[in-house]
């Protein structure tokens, strides 16, 4: 019962994603020698994963294992000479056909979700910016409401001091 409890407890998902510590690590490797319902456990599950990441691959577009190639074999050539690349070298105004440009050497890939992700820490300046945003507008709402009624007691008491020069 031992070893189902271990197999369900989360670590072997823990070591196929690599986030599993040293010890736990070292721990699963021990048991899996033992006991072969974790190293079945384990092998079925790493089947699982590849069975999703098979699923979820996107197709490469035509010609893309070329330019690779390309770019790897134009790397090995620049690190045997030791010198940057034509398109990378800022003191060179030479024409480059289509294929040289750095534009050229990224895919477009079209998500799926029309959200835009950012970064956590943002997340907080805005709610920051939004709050304050709230702030300032009602500071705003109310030193508008008070000007108005200072506005109207300063109209009365000319008003009065007005009616007050009459009778003297």
């Amino acid at each position: 019962m031992k070893i189902k409890d271990y197999i369900e407890s989360g670590i072997l998902e823990a070591y196929v994603v690599g986030s599993a510590s040293a010890a736990e690590t070292q721990q699963l490797l021990e048991l899996k020698e033992k006991h072969p319902e974790v190293a079945h456990a384990l092998n079925e599950l790493e089947l699982d994963l590849e069975r999703i990441a098979e699923h979820m691959s996107i197709t490469p577009p035509p010609g893309m294992l070329a330019k690779i190639e390309d770019s790897i074999g134009e790397l090995i050539r620049q690190e045997r000479s030791n010198r940057m690349p034509a398109w990378a070298d800022p003191s060179t105004d030479q024409k480059f056909n289509a294929n040289d440009k750095p534009e050229n050497q990224f895919i477009e890939v079209e998500g799926s979700s029309s959200h835009m992700r950012i970064h956590k820490a943002w997340r907080w300046v805005f709610a920051a910016v939004f709050v304050l945003g709230k702030i300032f507008l009602g500071l705003a709402i109310y030193y508008y409401l008070e000007s108005r009624q200072a506005f109207k007691e300063i109209q009365k008491l000319e008003h009065q001091q007005e009616i007050l020069k009459k009778n003297q």
